[in-house]
């Protein structure tokens, strides 16, 4: 069985930009990082977190399918066949 874990490149990339959005929101609520003078660091962390969630959403949707597939392949017409 493959390991459901395991993720295309680009969904790790979108993972990790999804990360750092994050990271990068609460250092901007947290006034480490300043904000650009023509925005509000507030909404610009909001943004931020926002986009890091949007990005994180492939992989978890990617890692749920797999795990559904694997624990009831009936609802999904596959039967495990080994040979």
């Amino acid at each position: 069985m493959r390991n459901l874990a395991r993720l295309p490149k680009p969904i790790l990339i979108l993972e990790a930009a999804g990360g750092l959005m994050i990271i990068g929101a609460l250092l901007l609520i947290n006034h480490w990082v300043p904000a650009p003078n023509h925005v509000d660091s507030k909404t610009l962390a909001t943004g931020l977190l926002l986009l890091g969630v949007v990005l994180m959403l492939p992989a978890a949707w990617l890692v749920m399918w797999r795990t559904a597939k694997a624990m009831a392949p009936q609802l999904f017409n596959h039967t495990d066949k080994k040979k």
